[in-house]
C-alpha cells in the first residue's frame, strides 16, 4: 500500500492557523495578527487595542 505524503495547504480556510494555540477557524488576519478570536481576546488589551463600543 502506497502511502499518500502529507502537504501544507496553501490557501482556504485552514492554510492560516493561530500562531498561538493552532485553532484553524476564526483566525484574525487583519494588521498580520493571525489569532485566533478566543486568542485575540486575552492579548488584545497587550496589543494596545481597546473597545469602543
Amino acid at each position: 500500500m502506497i502511502m499518500a505524503k502529507e502537504r501544507t495547504k496553501k490557501f482556504g480556510r485552514n492554510a492560516n492557523p493561530c500562531r498561538r494555540c493552532g485553532r484553524k477557524r476564526g483566525v484574525v488576519r487583519k494588521y498580520g495578527l493571525y489569532l485566533c478570536r478566543q486568542c485575540f481576546r486575552e492579548v488584545a488589551k497587550e496589543l494596545g487595542f481597546k473597545k469602543y463600543w
